[in-house]
């Protein structure tokens, strides 16, 4: 039975089932997640956070589908009694984008869903994931890369209540360099750039005093990390203000967050951020005044 030390495994997803009291731990799981042809995803169960049963398929293209390369970051969510896999994909060219899957089982077969990709046709997008809003409607919080736009954002758009499609423009919520704890990065060996910065994962948590929060990744001066916005309205179309630090840094970051079986809040996070050394991390997070702080080690 693998361990965390064991799994290669970036931008790790974690769906608690209660019922089953079992995790289900998803993530970018291909070998070679750059370049070869893309795989699938794959997905592991556990009961301990540390232990995991798997590999086991969770999708596989079919004939025909549009993405070939980069398979990544896929999210398992509950909507509306069934499981919906939210997952980014490219082909040669067409842009990066959201597709949505689904299953009526937590370990899939994950099928194709939504009417293509849900994200904008022309923009280089990623790492989508499902809000649901306070008045019940379901939104897609993604990422609009930083190679397209150079100062990376993070963007909604609301879906169509079955997630078959978006609905109206894209938000901008905020962009890479309102974050004070974001660093340029270089592009094919140059010079970092002050303009080029980077937007990753992002994923909303409401606290328990009703505070949105909404957790991304980005490059810091300890290498990759995960940053915290709060939305000011409590809804998602903001505005955000950032926290000054990161809360999981030094080469960590594009995660989320979860509530285990015994209470606790668990974020995970991948380490460190190079192939193929990637591997699934879990540490004890706690709400204070509605903000997150890691728990001691």
């Amino acid at each position: 039975m693998p361990s965390n030390k064991d799994i290669h495994l970036r931008d790790p997803f974690v769906l608690p089932v209660p019922a089953a009291r079992t995790y289900f731990l998803f993530g970018t799981t291909d070998p070679d997640p750059w370049k070869a042809p893309g795989a699938g995803f794959d997905v592991y169960t556990g009961t301990d956070l540390e232990h995991w049963e798997g590999p086991k398929p969770a999708f596989r293209p079919e004939q025909g589908f549009w993405g070939t390369t980069n398979f990544w970051a896929p999210e398992a969510h509950v909507y509306r009694g069934r499981y919906y896999l939210f997952a980014s994909f490219k082909a040669d060219g067409t842009c990066r984008a959201t597709q949505i899957l689904a299953a009526d089982r937590p370990q899939g077969p994950y099928r194709v869903h939504s009417a293509g990709p849900v994200t904008p046709r022309g923009w280089e997008c990623l790492d989508g994931t499902l809000h649901v809003d306070a008045d019940g409607l379901p939104w897609i919080v993604f990422c609009h890369e930083w190679v397209q736009v150079r100062d990376g954002e993070v963007c909604a758009v609301r879906l169509s209540e079955n997630l078959t499609r978006a609905l109206g423009k894209p938000r901008l919520l905020f962009r890479a360099s309102e974050a004070p704890w974001t660093r340029p990065v270089s592009r094919k060996g140059a010079p970092p750039d002050p303009a080029d910065r980077v937007t990753d994962g992002p994923f909303l948590h409401r606290t328990a005093d009703g505070t949105l929060l909404l957790l991304w990744s980005s490059f810091s001066d300890t290498g990759y990390a995960m940053g915290v916005a709060r939305s000011a309205s409590g809804r998602v179309e903001g505005p955000w203000r950032q926290s000054p630090r990161p809360l999981v840094e030094r080469d960590a970051g594009h995660g989320m967050i979860f509530r285990a079986f015994d209470g606790r809040l668990v974020v995970t996070a991948h380490t460190p951020n190079r192939t193929p050394d990637e591997r699934p991390v879990f540490r004890e997070v706690r709400e204070r005044g509605g903000d997150l702080e890691l728990a001691e080690s």
